[in-house]
């Protein structure tokens, strides 16, 4: 009967889990919805600006970007690692430490390398490792533009001083529920494309107020800050479907093993009917001998 009672035990234990699991799935489900929505709305702006950038750049032919443009040895890298504060979501953090620790081993190897972290997970993980920057995991605690523009302010000065050389941002971009792709982008400095397709694309009867190079000059920070909060905002997005993806499997995990326990418990409940038939029995043939 012991048995039996550890068994019982476990269904309860896995019933418990279970409602835990899928309330967790449906709560990211609800969450994953509104983080989409932001994604997909900033995306063709951020796409749009982009494009801008390198149309106005690809006419001029003098450098206006000044030290944010300017490429340098590089020496010095401050990698911005985008994950989340929380886990029970799958792969979705060993993904970007995964790849932290590649670049580590193999291109940053031999160079200067600190980190600044958008997430406690990293943050705990690298910070007995690596040099850390900054922790910039409270960013989720109230995730905004504002916010996120003050730390792409920041990284512009750092950059600008030459405190790094180079700047890149690793997070994981949302395709869907189930898949997130890890991104590897450089921040810092900016690549303008002076191709002659691009500057033949470029070349329309536009009359630009003020000046294409102070255009450029406001619009290049401004890039910077959008492409830093589409980034966070496609991690938000992958870290919700990631959680919510777990929590399906999580739940249908424990559904089949609870399952399972139930078989086992019937049949350890037969046996032990059948061995309480048998005593009785061979207790009667006692008595009769």
């Amino acid at each position: 009967m012991a048995n039996l009672k550890d068994i019982r035990n476990r269904i309860t234990s896995v019933g418990s889990t279970m409602q835990i699991t899928s309330a967790m799935k449906l709560v990211s489900a609800a969450k994953l919805k509104r983080a989409t929505d932001s994604i997909v709305q900033l995306r063709p702006y951020a796409d749009k600006l982009r494009e801008l950038l390198q149309n106005v750049s690809s006419t001029l032919e003098v450098e206006v970007g000044g030290a944010l443009t300017e490429e340098r040895e590089v020496n010095k890298v401050l990698l911005v690692i985008i994950n989340s504060n929380r886990g029970l979501c799958g792969g979705y953090n060993s993904s970007i430490i995964k790849k932290v620790n590649a670049l580590l081993a193999d291109e940053l190897a031999g160079k200067e390398v600190e980190l600044l972290t958008i997430g406690k997970k990293a943050y705990e993980t690298f910070k007995k490792s690596q040099s850390i920057y900054k922790n910039a995991s409270s960013i989720w605690d109230n995730l905004n533009f504002a916010d996120v523009a003050e730390i792409a302010d920041d990284l512009v000065a750092k950059f600008e001083e030459g405190q790094f050389d180079q700047i890149r941002i690793i997070y994981n971009q949302f395709q869907n529920a189930a898949v997130q792709i890890v991104q590897n982008e450089q921040f810092l400095p900016v690549v303008l494309d002076k191709t002659e397709e691009k500057a033949n694309t470029a070349e329309l009867d536009y009359i630009f107020n003020p000046s294409k190079e102070e255009i450029l000059k406001d619009l290049i920070p401004q890039t910077l800050k959008t492409q830093l909060f589409k980034a966070v905002l496609d991690a938000n997005a992958s870290e919700h479907g990631a959680r919510m993806t777990a929590m399906h499997k999580a739940t249908d995990n424990a559904s089949e093993l609870q399952k399972n326990l139930k078989i086992q418990y019937n049949k350890a409940r037969q046996a032990a009917i059948t061995n309480e038939i048998l005593e009785i029995v061979g207790g009667a043939e006692a008595l009769n001998a």
